[in-house]
């Protein structure tokens, strides 16, 4: 059964893969501030490219993050909706573990990744990682946000994701441009996985600090 995977904790990004994670069909665009014009589209797109019907999905995989507030609710709202409405799961997995998982691929067992992305305000988001084989790592410092020059980077340690294009004292040297935002696909494999493992996969979302926009104080009483 096809299964849906989205994510938009940086470029918007979905694809479809099968339920061994094979991908049926792909789409992405970095535009980075206009997740909620692009994402139903590239949905219908994809879908349509693998001649899938929505109602034949059995899950809808989201991101949740870490990521700016707007861009990710985006990709959250939709992936709970779209998932409500054909009566199939919504699973949630942390964007940078793709990120992780992707640049797993190319390394041996025991190696380390730092996968940092873009927080704006100079910051990045990040988090480390430990290879435990092909597509697959253990988290070793979970997601976490603050200045590229408090990152902490274990020595030999990959360095990944569009943080480390963004500052390259973070050492990472040349950074692969298919390592810089998380691929859907890989979403849908780590989903796939953790669920047949029995774990939780909440929706719940990475924002790790609060929103740009925050309403404004209620103007005080005048006692009379």
């Amino acid at each position: 059964m096809p299964v849906l995977a989205l994510d938009t904790s940086g470029a918007v990004a979905v694809a479809l893969t099968d339920d061994a994670g094979a991908v049926l069909a792909a789409r992405s665009d970095d535009q980075q501030r206009h997740h909620a014009e692009l994402l139903a589209p590239m949905i219908a797109a994809v879908l349509a490219e693998a001649g899938i019907d929505r109602r034949d999905l059995s899950a809808v995989v989201v991101g949740t993050g870490p990521a700016p507030f707007t861009g990710l609710r985006v990709g959250l709202v939709s992936a709970r909706t779209l998932a409500l409405a054909l009566g199939v799961p919504a699973l949630g997995v942390p964007s940078l573990d793709a990120i992780a998982a992707a640049t797993s691929r190319d390394l041996e067992a025991g190696a380390d990744v730092v996968v940092a992305t873009d927080a704006r305000r100079r910051e990045v988001y990040w988090g480390t990682y430990r290879v435990v084989g092909a597509g697959s790592v253990e988290v070793v410092l979970p997601p976490q946000v603050g200045a590229a020059a408090d990152v902490v980077v274990p020595a030999g340690a990959t360095v990944v994701g569009r943080g480390a294009l963004l500052y390259p004292d973070l050492g990472a040297g040349s950074v692969d441009e298919h390592l810089l935002d998380p691929d859907p696909a890989e979403l849908a494999r780590l989903a796939i996985e953790r669920r047949a493992q029995g774990l939780d996969l909440p929706t719940v979302p990475l924002y790790l600090r609060r929103p740009d926009a925050v309403p404004s104080a209620a103007s005080k009483r005048v006692l009379g």
